[in-house]
């Protein structure tokens, strides 16, 4: 299996996507094509001592930065490091691609150059979040501002097809984002949605407070990317809010300390389960081909799981699982 990683993306790119992919093809089994410039490229491989074991390289020139037009990875900047990564996967020489650069520029690219799936209208940008009990995935989470009621039903169908697949979760419990529990709440937005996924074949479950996804109440929350990507960054920032209250809390003085000794197992579980690096990144869950943004900060750890999830995003068949469900809830549309 050949996954295509953008050399150049992220903050801490080439070293960290580098180890990152070495990591990769030890563990895995994958040959990383790293798309770039290969001088560089040769350069880091020398100063790191690392070996080239199962590592490729596609020419690219330049880099397509957070800053820049994302409709710039259509022409101009299509022959970046990320340009090229979608390029490959949309041609066929490599099976998935993962890149910690703009995520703007990657939906753009991953919607118009990769592809959609046929029917589906909007590609999500689909997190995985850290739960009490379980862990559950966000769509969308960022990639569509405005949406549309059809398309959030999309986003639970795929949703629920990734739990299954890749999460392993039997009958994923399929929640609406929304201020309250009743039937009637939201705007106009999540009231039509509402019906639609009440009248799908889905495990639907009703509307989800925010408070309570993070509790286990669903595996798959449903939203629209504006109010996905604040629920997301909020999260986020409570996370390091967190870490930074305990580290001082158990640091203030020799009994704290102790104390911190004494529940070290429990923290570290507890840190590697919000632990971004551990899930590697998001699925763009709807395109043709498998597409995976990591972190913009991801380290080598988090390359290496993000391309472990591009792997077996591949073998579990999950866009052709994803294609077969939307068709069946197409024709059951149709017949009703």
């Amino acid at each position: 299996m050949r996954i295509a990683v953008d050399a150049f993306g992220g903050d801490n790119s080439p070293d960290e996507v580098v180890k990152g992919a070495v990591a990769a093809v030890k563990e895995y089994g994958v040959t990383v094509v790293l798309t770039g410039e290969k001088d560089k490229l040769d350069e880091c491989f020398s100063r790191l001592g690392l070996p080239k074991d199962g590592i490729e390289y596609a020419e690219a020139d330049g880099i397509i930065r957070i800053e820049d037009n994302p409709k710039e990875i259509l022409k101009e900047k299509k022959n970046s490091s990320m340009g090229v990564a979608l390029t490959m996967v949309a041609e066929g020489k490599a099976d998935a691609m993962v890149s910690a650069g703009s995520t703007a520029a990657l939906v753009m690219g991953g919607t118009l150059i990769v592809k959609r799936i046929k029917g589906v209208k909007r590609p999500s940008l689909t997190p995985i979040m850290p739960g009490t009990d379980n862990m559950y995935i966000l769509l969308d989470g960022g990639a569509n501002v405005d949406c549309r009621p059809d398309m959030l039903r999309q986003f639970a169908v795929m949703g629920s097809v990734y739990m299954n697949k890749i999460m392993g979760v039997e009958k994923p419990k399929v929640g609406l984002l929304n201020v309250g529990a009743e039937e009637e709440k939201g705007r106009e937005l999540e009231q039509e949605t509402y019906v639609l996924l009440k009248n799908s074949p889905l495990n639907f479950i009703g509307n989800v407070e925010a408070r309570n996804a993070a509790l286990g109440e669903a595996d798959v929350v449903v939203t629209d990317g504006f109010t996905g990507n604040v629920f997301l960054k909020t999260v986020e920032g409570m996370g390091k809010f967190m870490k930074v209250s305990l580290k001082r809390l158990f640091f203030r003085n020799f009994g704290t300390k102790l104390a911190a000794l004494m529940t070290n197992k429990g923290i570290k579980e507890i840190s590697k389960k919000m632990d971004y690096r551990e899930t590697g990144g998001s699925p763009l869950l709807g395109t043709a081909k498998p597409v995976i943004k990591a972190h913009g900060s991801s380290d080598a750890l988090a390359f290496k799981n993000a391309i472990r999830q591009a792997k077996e995003f591949v073998e579990k068949n999950v866009i052709d699982e994803i294609t077969k469900t939307l068709e069946m809830l197409e024709e059951k549309t149709e017949n009703e």
